[in-house]
């Protein structure tokens, strides 16, 4: 078997030189790019004919596909793509697998050269992409991809605002704090409910740091807890995101400064870590947590076996504080990464053949052991549990119970500036730890900065 094995290392501009090498190509084109509305009906349907045409005659056909993550994924990964070659003679796939920085990096050049990957991995930030992404509506009617063994609220969770399915997810996940029982009962504090509060996690942090001398809390994401869920907890359905993609839904600085100021006040008593203090977390598997300097830590639910397997002791899982008992979570189960075809893949129904492989086989997903997330068909999700250890049923207990709350309206798509967004954010927070700016201060420069983005 012959696939493309990139490394996650390569240079961005060795990616470019290498493309530019083969971009002038028209083998590189396909009647199904982005720029459908410039090719003709009758070359799409010759294009759609050639491919049926290669698959049944039993012509080798060459899918591209690529993804991001650890070792541990692109080993499983490639183990499932071998499976899927042995039962397809006919088919191979070249695989190229990346870290997050770089995937994009080369995604992004393959975009510019409308020449992106046959099958290939995204997650919330699939709007910039969607212009290179072939819808799936036709091959789930079909029955070429099999979505009969998940829920119309799984498929929502990769669908557009139009109710487009723009890929399948490949994993769910959801967030939570985790938390050391040792450290609760020994600083006297009764464990976390269901529906704790900010203002009970504020002071569980404070007590611990007061008792033990340890973080009450290691670092939260405090993007996600300060500013998008909490705005969607501020108000029923409210989200900072607009829908569409261009601009705030949100603009009312308060709930972020509120949020803001709770990690002054921890900052300054200890209970929360400074700027420097989390540049030492260098992953999950060093967590002040884990390390058994910090009573508590944010974590999403595809990391919670790789927390308790590293601390080695009992670690719980508290779904994350509301602002009121009663009030909305402002989270819900979301796709973690969906698998999605290319618009300009000149084999699109084999790529939706194996996108459907590797959502539905059993014994392809013992091999994927759910690593990006619980899966969204029924029978792979008892599959995969039933073959996990303790840690990793932790997991789906848990996206179980998130999965029972009740169903709100919380936006999962993350628009482009997304990130520049977020990276402002993290310097605001350090600016308000360290004085620098008032908590109020600090959350009326994120909403100017993030509305100054879609302008």
């Amino acid at each position: 078997m012959k696939m493309k094995r990139a490394l996650a290392w390569l240079l961005a501009g060795t990616m470019a030189a290498g493309l530019m090498g083969c971009g002038g190509s028209t083998d590189s084109k396909s009647t199904g790019s982005n720029s459908t509305e410039s090719k003709s009906t009758e070359a799409a349907k010759d294009g759609t004919q050639n491919e049926t045409q290669a698959a049944a005659s039993g012509d080798e056909i060459t899918l591209r596909m690529a993804w991001w993550g650890s070792q541990s994924r692109h080993d499983a990964t490639n183990k499932v793509i071998e499976m899927y070659e042995e039962q397809n003679p006919n088919v191979k796939i070249e695989a190229e697998f990346y870290d997050f920085d770089s995937y994009f990096t080369k995604l992004d050049t393959l975009v510019a050269a409308d020449d992106v990957w046959d099958i290939f991995q995204l997650g919330g930030n699939f709007p910039k992409y969607e212009n290179n992404i072939e819808i799936l509506g036709s091959y789930m009617d079909q029955g070429t991809i099999d979505v009969s063994d998940t829920t119309e609220s799984f498929l929502k969770t990769t669908q557009n605002n139009n109710g487009d399915q723009v890929g399948i997810s490949i994993g769910t996940n959801t967030y939570g704090i985790a938390y050391d029982t040792a450290v609760f009962k020994e600083a006297g504090l009764t464990e976390p409910s269901d529906d704790w509060t900010w203002e009970e996690w504020k002071e569980d942090c404070l007590a611990i740091t007061e008792k033990l001398g340890i973080f009450g809390t290691s670092k939260m994401d405090n993007f996600i807890a300060g500013v998008t869920q909490r705005v969607s907890q501020t108000e029923k359905d409210a989200n900072f995101f607009n829908k569409e993609g261009n601009g705030l839904a949100w603009t009312d600085a308060k709930p972020m400064a509120d949020y803001l100021s709770m990690i002054k006040e921890l900052t300054d008593a200890g209970a929360y870590p400074d700027a420097g203090a989390i540049k030492e977390i260098k992953d999950i598997e060093n967590d002040y947590l884990v390390t058994g300097d910090a009573g508590m830590t944010w974590v999403a639910s595809n990391q919670i076996n790789s927390i308790i397997n590293a601390a080695g002791r009992e670690i719980k899982i508290a779904p994350v504080p509301r602002i009121t008992k009663d009030g909305a979570y402002g989270m819900i189960v979301q796709s973690s990464q969906m698998l999605s075809i290319s618009k300009n893949s000149k084999q699109k129904e084999e790529a939706a053949k194996f996108l459907n492989y590797f959502v539905n086989d059993l014994e392809a997903n013992k091999v994927l052991n759910g690593e990006r997330g619980v899966p969204i068909m029924t029978k792979v999700r008892d599959e995969v549990k039933a073959q996990a250890d303790d840690a990793n049923k932790v997991i789906y207990d848990f996206v179980d119970k998130i999965g029972k709350f009740p169903l709100e309206d919380s936006n999962v798509i993350s628009p482009e500036p997304k990130t520049e967004i977020e990276d402002q954010d993290k310097l605001l927070v350090e600016k308000v730890q360290y004085g620098e700016l008032t908590p109020e201060e600090a959350a009326q420069k994120l909403v100017e900065f993030a509305q100054s983005k879609f302008k």
